[in-house]
Order: structure tokens, then C-alpha cells, then sequence
């Protein structure tokens, strides 16, 4: 059977299969969301005491001035805490995790990133990941963790002094929570990207099918 004819077989097989649950769904636009406010908010709060020689734009920044930056970003960041706790707990407690993430080698991201490259990697079935995707999500749910450790570093240095520790200081948090931030500007400009590029994707977040 050829490689054009599996897929339509996948395809045909998968047709009116729910692929993301709606409790996926809905954690998965609220996230999105959040993260918007976040990254906004985070620009205008940069802006304030820049880290490089350069500042973002106010047009994409949230806040106005520094004080209202620093409303937007708590409030975006309780969202963010309370909507991907419950994302983790539900990932884990239905198996949805285990299922969609393992297993994973370096050999199959290898592969199946030779084979992105290529222009041949199916997307026939969107009910299981590819080695790639596994990777990217596994790493943004750890980066997910650092950012808000790093924040919580930064917003209460003296309550939080020994998690400011662990980071090398007040100053080092700084450093750490922006390449997080950038990392996950990076997985959003890819994963919208990909969304694109296999459309049905986005209806299976948006329908569940």
C-alpha cells in the first residue's frame, strides 16, 4: 500500500474521532489567553528596567506604565498558575499524559525531524504525537515551571529568598524568567505556525474533532 493511501485510510479512520477532549479545549484557549496577558504585560514591565540594550514596542506591550503592567501581569499569572495546575492534574490523573507523551527517544525525534524536513511526516492521525511534538510539549510544560518559579523569585525576593537563591540572585531570576519567556514566544510562533500549516488541527481544538 502506498504512503498516499495509508494516509487516506488514517484519515477515513479517524473522521468524526473525538481528538482533544473539551476539558482540553477549554484550558488549552485559556491558556493561550493568559499567556497573551503575560508576555504583554512582561514587555511593559521590561521596558521599565531593561535587561539589553533594546525595549518592545509599546504597541505590543500591556499596561500603559510600569504600575499597570504589573497589574496585568499578576492578574494574567494567577489565570496562568490556577488554569495549568489544573491542565497538569487532569494530564496526569486521566493518562491523557502517558498516553500522548510516551514514550520518547532520541532516536524517533531524529527521525521524525529528518522526516519533518523532508516534507515526510504524516498528519493523517491527529489522536497521536510525533516524536517532535513530544519533545516540544514535554520541554514547554518544564519551561512553564521555571518561568513561574523565576517569577515568584522576582515579585517576592524576600519572601521567596531561598527560591531567589537557587537562581543565583534577583538578578540572575531576571535573566532566567526572560529566556523562558522567549522560549515560550519561540514554541508559540512554531506551534501557531504548525496550526497553519495543518489547519485541521486547529478545528480538532476548537470542535474537538
Amino acid at each position: 500500500m502506498s504512503s498516499i493511501s495509508i494516509e487516506k485510510a488514517q484519515n477515513a479512520s479517524t473522521k468524526g474521532k473525538v481528538i482533544q477532549p473539551a476539558w482540553v479545549r477549554v484550558l488549552h484557549w485559556i491558556n493561550a489567553v493568559a499567556m497573551v496577558i503575560m508576555i504583554m504585560s512582561g514587555w511593559q514591565i521590561y521596558n521599565a528596567s531593561p535587561l539589553f540594550d533594546f525595549v518592545f514596542p509599546r504597541s505590543i506591550t500591556l499596561g500603559g506604565w510600569l504600575g499597570g503592567g504589573i497589574m496585568w501581569h499578576l492578574a494574567g499569572m494567577w489565570l496562568l498558575v490556577i488554569n495549568g495546575l489544573l491542565y497538569v492534574l487532569l494530564g496526569l490523573v486521566t493518562g491523557r499524559f502517558r498516553r500522548k507523551l510516551l514514550p520518547i527517544s532520541a532516536s524517533g525525534v531524529i527521525g521524525d525531524t529528518r522526516a519533518a524536513l523532508t516534507g515526510k511526516l504524516s498528519h493523517a492521525d491527529l489522536s497521536t504525537y510525533n516524536q517532535v511534538q513530544r519533545l516540544l510539549y514535554i520541554g514547554i510544560i518544564l519551561v512553564g515551571i521555571v518561568i513561574v518559579l523565576s517569577g515568584l523569585a522576582i515579585w517576592k525576593p524576600v519572601q521567596f529568598q531561598y527560591l531567589a537563591a537557587i537562581f543565583g540572585g534577583y538578578d540572575t531570576a531576571r535573566y532566567v524568567h526572560f529566556a523562558m519567556m522567549a522560549s515560550i514566544v519561540g514554541f508559540l510562533v512554531i506551534h501557531v505556525a504548525l496550526a497553519l500549516i495543518v489547519p485541521k488541527s486547529l478545528r480538532a481544538m476548537i470542535i474537538g474533532r
